[in-house]
């Protein structure tokens, strides 16, 4: 019966661990992320996410800092998933922020949201 006890507490735990998986990282692939990424936001986000790409001088606003945990982890992954596919203007920010659906597949989109979840700020969202 102990053991029985013992089996069930585990299979517990390793739902209530499965279950806080982020849904970055259910949906998409931070490696092939990284390539998309790279393609299509290094140039404004720069290659580490500071909003400091070769085409940041020219825009204004200045492109967000993804590597600012801090504010990263205030925005769900299907926020970002939104910006990056139906651009700034679809959440309110800045229209300057291109709208990637029609270039990027939706697996490469949840890609580019794993890949900046994992590589650039570090974080998950706090649901806050």
């Amino acid at each position: 019966m102990k053991k029985l006890l013992t089996i069930a507490l585990f299979l517990v735990a390793i739902i209530a661990v499965s279950a806080t998986i982020s849904s970055a990282e259910e949906k998409g692939n931070a490696a092939k992320g990284k390539e998309s990424y790279n393609n299509t936001c290094a140039a404004c986000h720069g290659p580490e996410g500071k909003g400091d790409g070769v085409a940041a001088a020219a825009l204004d606003p200045k492109p967000r800092d993804l590597s600012d945990a801090t504010y990263v982890s205030t925005l769900s992954n299907e926020h970002l998933y939104k910006v990056i596919s139906e651009g700034g203007a679809s959440v309110g920010l800045s229209p300057m922020m291109a709208a990637w659906g029609g270039v990027l597949s939706e697996q490469d989109i949840w890609n580019v949201v794993a890949y900046i979840r994992q590589d650039v700020c570090k974080c998950q969202y706090d649901g806050k």
